[in-house]
């Protein structure tokens, strides 16, 4: 394994609270006395030349936050990361698109810090059965996984080992970070960005908690045992702590390598079936969901490959920190609006979307009827009305191209020539995080450049038609 770079590396990260509270603070300050003195300045000129003078401070302004941010390391980080994926309705787009850049900052906390965890959770004996590789072959916001090979059998496997003190400054980093938002200027608060905040408290809290992330991990190696299209590495509960999770060492390659680049349409079009009917059973049959898009929580296992299956190519499912379960109250209003979307009843698009509070009866009706428009052509690739589809989306076989097809560009262009943004509501949490998953999987097949028509997977989890389990069955989604 290539060592990893020094220049990477660091001995600890800062998890006090009041220095971290410190260092945030000492920026908000100097970030909103830049924007007042802005505000105070920013009168000259015509309108477009302000307009412009003020994004380009927002621009400032955002950058500056994520350099203050990315200073700090641990739960900070990740709180920037999760603000940049689910903040779009709430933050400016200045701000968002420099959050984004959080993402490629990976830090390593140094092998002596990360082998004292090992032996202050697993205790002297677990940690002796185990010979750890000193180089991590991941790092993250929150922790760093190493390669791992249990001495008296061979085993190979990782260990997802948390930084010393994220769990416990996840509130108050939190509360640093809303306040360095609302010092610089940078958002409004309010009564809708209160809730989602909470929400982003409470998915930060799932990340940290390691024993429920090993429990669903297992739960879904579990409900996916006997589909061999689907790998979920198994959790050794022995080395399992509050701090580490143990499981099965679980080789794949990258989903956008060459290698699978190079396999043929067919097999990419499978391996994106696949993807798409697992979101469809976690949507309408478990009512829990993996909505952390990352592609790095992905692999991809070729068949015949040393270790995978001879028949088929796999999924590699790796992390499963970000699911969340969703009631019954929310979730019926969503399949009520991707059932109505494939049968092309506007009016109870309309309806579903009341339901979820981000539209209202109180709108004009062509803004209500452009707005359902725009909600059923994100279902383009599920349709069976083929007749709007673009030709470029379509190949000689009269499969959808997912990749050429361009979807999500061209709804956000209907949504901007349609008006409807003046009318817009914030949608609830909860749909916040589900649009991000719908987002992820069409780029996951999008990605894989698979060709294939998803109506009749959509038809199976909306009707139950014969070969797949009820979707009908509720049985696994939590009641309102």
């Amino acid at each position: 394994m290539a060592p990893r770079p020094k220049s990477t590396s660091v001995a600890r990260i800062k998890t006090g609270s009041f220095e971290r509270r410190l260092s945030l603070t000492r920026a908000g300050l100097y970030a909103g006395t830049r924007m007042a003195s802005h505000m105070a300045t920013n009168w000259f000129g015509g309108k477009d030349k302000r307009d412009a003078r003020h994004r380009a401070m927002l621009s400032s302004q955002a950058e500056f936050l994520v350099e203050e941010l990315g200073k700090l390391k641990g739960s900070v980080v990740k709180i920037g990361q999760v603000m940049a994926l689910y903040g779009e309705h709430f933050l400016p787009e200045e701000v968002t698109e420099a959050l984004h850049t959080l993402e490629d900052q990976t830090t390593w906390l140094e092998w002596p810090s990360i082998e004292r965890v090992l032996k202050d959770e697993l205790g002297a004996e677990r940690r002796a059965e185990l010979e750890v590789d000193p180089d991590p072959i991941g790092a993250a916001s929150l922790g760093q996984v190493h390669r791992a090979r249990r001495r008296s059998d061979g085993l190979e496997l990782v260990l997802k080992v948390q930084y010393p003190g994220v769990d416990e400054a996840v509130d108050s980093d939190l509360n640093s970070v809303a306040q360095l938002l609302r010092v610089a200027r940078l958002v409004s608060f309010g009564p809708e960005f209160n809730d989602w905040l909470e929400e982003v408290r409470d998915m930060m809290h799932r990340e940290v908690d390691y024993r429920l992330e090993a429990y669903t991990t297992e739960k879904f190696r579990q409900m996916l045992l006997n589909d061999p299209r689907f790998v979920v590495p198994r959790v050794l509960e022995e080395y399992c702590t509050a701090h580490v999770i143990a499981s099965t060492y679980e080789q794949g390659h990258s989903v956008s390598s060459v290698t699978v680049r190079e396999l043929s349409l067919e097999r990419r079009s499978e391996l994106g079936r696949a993807a798409l009917e697992l979101f469809f059973r976690e949507l309408f049959v478990w009512g829990e969901i993996q909505t952390d898009p990352n592609f790095g929580n992905y692999r991809i296992r070729i068949a015949g490959e040393s270790g995978a299956d001879r028949e088929h190519d796999q999924i590699v499912l790796l992390d499963f920190g970000a699911v969340q379960s969703y009631s019954a109250k929310f979730l019926d209003p969503v399949i009520q609006m991707i059932r109505a979307s494939y049968e092309g009843d506007l009016e109870a698009v309309i309806d579903g979307g009341v339901k979820l509070r981000f539209m209202s009866e109180e709108w004009p009706a062509d803004v209500l009827e452009k707005f359902g428009s725009v909600c059923m052509s994100v279902l383009e690739p599920l349709s069976r009305d083929r007749s709007s589809w673009p030709d470029y989306a379509v190949n000689d076989d009269g499969e959808y191209r997912w990749k050429q097809s361009d979807l999500p560009s061209r709804v956000a262009r209907q949504a901007a020539r349609s008006a409807i943004s003046r009318y817009f509501k914030v949608p609830p949490k909860e749909f916040v995080f589900l649009n991000r998953k719908l987002i992820g999987v069409y780029t996951f097949i999008a990605v894989l450049n698979a060709e294939f028509n998803g109506e009749d997977l959509l038809r199976q989890y909306l009707y139950g038609d014969p070969g797949t389990a009820d979707p009908s069955s509720t049985s696994h989604i939590t009641k309102a």
